[in-house]
């Protein structure tokens, strides 16, 4: 290494010396490893001369070995003037090199960047994109106000290039103009406006952000592009999702009446959105909420919701804030789960995302509550990772959860960081005085940690103590007396004042201890610390007024000790004691009320969240994790009162295509608005179970290529929005007819007269629109590919209609709001193009992007010997004893509940009456269904009666009382997570759509090894059914087993495959939505596959 090691000192042979900053090293080929970053000025002339040459390799290299030495931090201004020559290059490479060094030193050679302006100023009409948005980045870095104008005309320029590219760059140098020059406000604005409308999503983000930047209060700008922005939110790049999702936050706070007024009435509300005008009209009685969202609204929450999958934490935190403040609050839970994957990102993710549920936390328990395991504390984690966890943990404990909690904090107490093990004693003191039921529990396991060899860990539980024996004195004297004991012991300044405090407060309950407890105090005054020595004047005080009989000697005496102290805050204190309780003649009137200054009852301290007063702040921002006001920080608005016009985010359709649509593409928008203005005129013509059901049809299945459309279709902006996504779909939308129009010309030949058909049997209906349609189209071909793509749309919907309507149940099961709903807002879904093929019904099944498909219904359960177990036993019971199953039954009560039969045996020998479910402690969310009392039990005798749980597909334990006429008994039901599935049946080929569409996340496998024996399907059946209530789905492969079910609350689908390996081992497949019941099902049917 000696050779290639740096020397800052004089080249022997040269009387120059090398500059300041620079290296001088041995010479070493300029292919070298350092020979690249060599600068002294021997080198510096070698890469003048290099600059200068005719060849591009050896300017490529000079320009290399520059950038190298900028990179270093080596000051390579002087060769400033050599590298502008080259600023006119033809290689690409070298230009780019150039333009890097360009920006490094533009500002530094203000004069000499001057003299390249012009340079720049012809680059920007360079036919290489690259070249122009280079030209227009380094112009912009040139920090010099006298070039503004040339500046603005080149951002001007560039917002109109042809390049997304160069128009991106052109948004870019918009913020640096602006905080170079903010005059240039009003004319930047414009460029914005401009920008606003491009249909690119590269351009989107940048030009949000230029926004955010320069006029973030010009809201009216958003208005006509709000839609644009919300549909092409999916395709942008990530960053630009970040900054675009913050401003429609924003915007959303400005424009929509707030969903959370009627919390109870919210999925009533949704089912307003989705419902037609003519049923809304039917049942005005029905409708007490008179809240309905905006569409516009929905829009925005709708297609942001795909974007909790990204692999970006940004855009994750982002959509999670914009649920937060903007959704209703029944749908906000959904951001739980995609916040929580992020903690498994590194700690600095962690930290910010911790942040922020710890912030939800406090507001919203419920949705955390689910994955309380995952803010479990690991010993990798860093403290504030640990304290954060701790936060959030104290947060969501309640009385079902609390036991769990403090087990986990047991183990944290011992932990090697201190700091943590402190917090640790904070939180189980914060949880004492949140739930009440465990208050005495906590205190006993602090006063435990009392004898604790670690100081840090006596002095926080001394503190902790003190601070909850001031909410019940009256019934802890023995706990003061054992505290007054480690006195000796204690050495931690903060735990001796508490103790002492305690003491003085209490000192009429402890009259023997107090006094001797001063004596002790009074021989090491002059040694303890100032706080200490505070306290000890103190408890001389109440003392002196309570007993002063023991203690007036004592009392003067450390009176005495604290008028000559060093610190002025004790003698202070002193002198105030002194006149306070010792009468004398020059005594005021204060005197006489001495002992109710001193011995005043205290207020409990209220031990509150640390985190309580961010939600002020808009999460996922700086100043809600530094909890102050950061600069640039916008502050969300309230909701309005009054919603502002929406008519404001309407566009002109037709101007739009003129102005932005090549006449290609013109054709072929015409059929797809005759198509949309066809559906509206039957959903205003048709029943209203009919508009309900075409309605959810289409917003499940996508059907017209765009999501929104069919969902918006009852409202009045409906026309605007949809004819707007189609004019936006680009490139694809134009692609996709191509290869429709390809396959309807092989098609047509069959399906010309069944096109004539209907074709007569819809000129009644649609006449007028067909005529629009045909005096607009000019071409033959387009006309057949339209009419054909119209019709087979049109069949398909009629279909799709009948379908809906036939099974109507599994319709009302599927959530509206599941993730598969955005499938076409992603990915557009090529619709079959044959007019009438005779498989249409199978390609209508190939379009139901559904949770549950039309041919998926509930089945009857597979046989299994019912497992039972305990509730009551006789001894607890008092010779009531209780035993529980499931039977795999529907529930009676209740769709989403599970069906409980419970079991009474009298073993006594008397009569037991009035036997009836008492108090019930269930989560939030949970609902029982309880058994009708019964009125006697004779001895010996037995019955058996039924209930019904919603456990909202967790495993969470229904706590409740069974009571008798004398007795309540407190018992729990806790269901294995097979309990909480429904079997269903359905085909081998819906097994697979099914199982295509919930992949990646939402798949959990392992691999099992056993016996062959293990494995006959005789075996695989009976292990699998004996763990999880599910429906055996035929397969074609005797190597794999397929079974399926759906949750029993939610409905959503659960499907196991066992796939058979060679030799002993096998695959287990879980796919679900519901990942937790998932991976909580793969764990308890891998050792049971595994066993013999």
């Amino acid at each position: 290494m000696s050779s290639n090691s740096f020397a800052y000192t004089e080249q022997s042979g040269g009387g120059e010396t090398a500059e300041l900053g620079q290296e001088a090293t041995s010479t070493i080929s300029p292919s070298g490893a350092f020979g690249l970053f060599s600068s002294d000025l021997k080198k510096n002339e070698d890469l003048k001369q290099m600059l200068e040459s005719n060849k591009d390799s050896a300017k490529l290299d000079a320009m290399k070995r520059i950038v190298g030495m900028i990179a270093k931090g080596k000051n390579a201004s002087e060769l400033f003037p050599a590298v502008v020559k080259n600023v006119a290059s033809k290689n690409i490479e070298i230009k780019k090199l150039v333009y890097v060094y360009l920006v490094r030193y533009a500002e530094e050679q203000q004069d000499l960047a001057l003299l390249s302006i012009s340079t720049f100023q012809r680059a920007l009409k360079d036919p290489n994109q690259l070249i122009r948005a280079s030209a227009l980045r380094v112009l912009s870095s040139i920090r010099v106000p006298i070039i503004v104008p040339i500046m603005m005309l080149a951002i001007k320029e560039a917002s109109a290039d042809l390049s997304p590219y160069v128009r991106k760059n052109a948004a870019h140098a918009i913020q640096k103009l602006y905080s170079l020059d903010p005059e240039q406000k009003e004319m930047l604005i414009e460029v914005i406006e401009k920008l606003l409308k491009d249909k690119s999503t590269l351009v989107a983000g940048s030009v949000v952000m230029a926004f955010e930047e320069v006029c973030p209060d010009r809201i009216d700008l958003i208005h006509k592009n709000y839609r644009k922005l919300c549909n092409l939110l999916v395709d942008v790049e990530e960053w630009g999702q970040v900054v675009i999702i913050h401003m429609l936050t924003r915007y959303a706070r400005t424009q929509f009446v707030s969903p959370w007024k009627e919390d109870d009435g919210l999925e009533d509300n949704e089912k307003n959105f989705y419902e037609s005008d003519d049923e809304l009209k039917e049942k005005p009685e029905d409708r007490k909420k008179p809240y309905t969202m905006d569409p516009d609204h929905r829009l925005l929450i709708r297609n942001t919701k795909p974007l909790l999958q990204s692999r970006n934490a940004a855009v994750v935190m982002a959509v999670a804030q914009l649920y937060w403040h903007i959704s209703p609050k029944s749908e906000a839970g959904i951001i739980a789960k995609s916040l929580v994957r992020l903690l498994r990102s590194n700690r600095e993710v962690q930290y910010i995302v911790l942040q922020n549920i710890a912030t939800m936390s406090i507001q919203r328990k419920g949705m955390f509550e689910p994955y309380l395991k995952s803010f479990y504390v690991r010993s990798t984690d860093p403290t504030m990772i640990k304290t954060l966890k701790l936060e959030i943990l104290t947060n969501l404990a309640n009385e079902a959860n609390i036991s769990t909690l403090l087990r986990e904090f047991q183990t944290y107490v011992k932990s090697q960081d201190k700091q943590f093990a402190a917090a640790t004693i904070q939180t189980i003191g914060r949880c004492a005085t949140n739930i009440s039921e465990v208050t005495d529990t906590c205190l006993n396991g602090l006063v435990c940690l009392l004898s604790n060899r670690d100081e840090i860990v006596v002095a926080e539980s001394v503190v902790v103590i003190k601070k909850l024996l001031q909410m019940q004195p009256v019934q802890h004297g023995e706990i003061i007396k054992h505290m007054a004991k480690l006195l000796d012991s204690i050495t931690v300044p903060v735990a001796r004042a508490s103790i002492l405090w305690l003491i003085g407060e209490n000192c009429e309950r402890v009259p023997k201890i107090a006094p001797d407890v001063l004596r002790k105090m009074a021989k090491s005054f002059t040694s303890e610390d100032d706080l200490v020595k505070l306290q000890i004047l103190n408890l001389g005080a109440k003392l002196y007024l309570t007993n002063s009989k023991q203690t007036k000697l004592l009392t003067q005496y450390i009176l005495n000790l604290g008028k000559y102290d060093q610190n002025y805050d004790i003698r202070d204190r002193t002198r105030f004691i002194r006149q306070l309780i010792v009468p004398n003649e020059k005594s005021g009137a204060l005197s006489k009320y001495a002992k109710k200054i001193f011995l005043a009852q205290k207020p409990a301290p209220l031990l509150e969240s640390p985190f309580k007063d961010r939600d002020h702040f808009q999460l996922g921002t700086l100043s809600h994790t530094l909890n102050i006001k950061a600069s640039g920080y916008l502050e969300l608005s309230n909701w309005p009162e009054v919603a502002p016009d929406p008519s404001v985010r309407n566009v002109e359709v037709i101007e739009l295509a003129k102005e932005w649509t090549p006449t290609g593409k013109a054709k072929k928008e015409n059929p797809a608005k005759k198509f949309y203005s066809e559906s509206e005129e039957e959903e205003e013509s048709s029943d209203s179970s009919s508009s309900d059901s075409e309605s959810e049809s289409g917003s499940e299945s996508g059907e017209g290529g765009g999501s929104e459309e069919e969902e918006d279709s009852s409202e009045d902006s409906s026309e605007g929005s949809s004819s707007e996504e189609e004019s936006e779909s680009g490139d694809e939308s134009e692609a996709e007819n191509k290869r429709m129009a390809t396959r309807n010309s092989k098609n047509k030949g069959k399906s010309d007269t069944e096109d004539g058909k209907k074709k007569n049997e819809k000129s009644k209906t649609s006449g007028s629109s067909d005529a629009d349609s045909s005096s607009i189209e000019s071409s033959s071909d387009s006309e057949s590919e339209s009419e054909s793509e119209y019709e087979s749309r049109k069949t398909t919907k009629e279909i799709g209609k009948q379908i809906k309507q036939d099974r109507n149940l599994l319709t009302k099961d599927v959530s509206l709001l599941d993730l598969d709903d955005f499938n076409p807002v992603s990915t557009p879904v090529v619709l079959p193009t044959p007019a009438l093929s005779p498989s249409l019904i199978a390609d209508l099944e190939g379009l139901n992007l559904s949770t549950s498909s039309s041919v998926i219904s509930v089945g009857t359960p597979v046989f299994v010997p019912g497992k039972t177990h305990v509730l009551l036993h006789r001894m607890s019971g008092k010779g009531l004893a209780a035993n529980y199953f499931f039977p795999r039954q529907p529930c009676i009560f209740g769709d989403k509940m599970v069906s409980v039969q419970i079991t009474l045996n009298n073993t006594s020998d008397r009569k037991i009456e009035n036997i009836h479910i008492g108090e019930k402690k269930l989560p939030i969310g949970m609902q029982m269904h309880v058994f009708h009392p019964i009125d006697s039990l004779e001895p010996e005798g037995s019955i058996t009666v039924s209930m019904g749980i919603d456990f909202c597909d967790s495993t969470q334990t229904a706590s409740f009382q069974l009571c008798t006429k004398d007795d309540c008994f407190n018992v729990s039901i806790q269901p294995p997570i097979g309990e909480l599935l429904l079997p269903v049946t359905m085909s081998e080929k819906d097994f697979k759509k099914e199982q295509g569409m919930l992949t990646g996340m939402n798949e959990t496998s392992a691999v099992i090894i056993a016996a062959p024996q293990n494995f006959t399907p005789s075996m695989v059946l009976q292990k699998v059914v004996n763990v999880a209530n599910v429906g055996v789905v035929p397969s074609g492969q005797d190597n794999i087993h397929r079974f399926a079910a759906k949750t029993v609350h939610s409905g959503s689908l659960m499907l196991v495959t066992v796939e058979l390996k060679e030799g002993s081992t096998a695959q287990l497949i879980i796919n679900t939505e519901k990942t937790v019941i998932g991976s909580v099902l793969l764990r308890e049917l891998k050792p049971v596959l595994s066993q013999g």
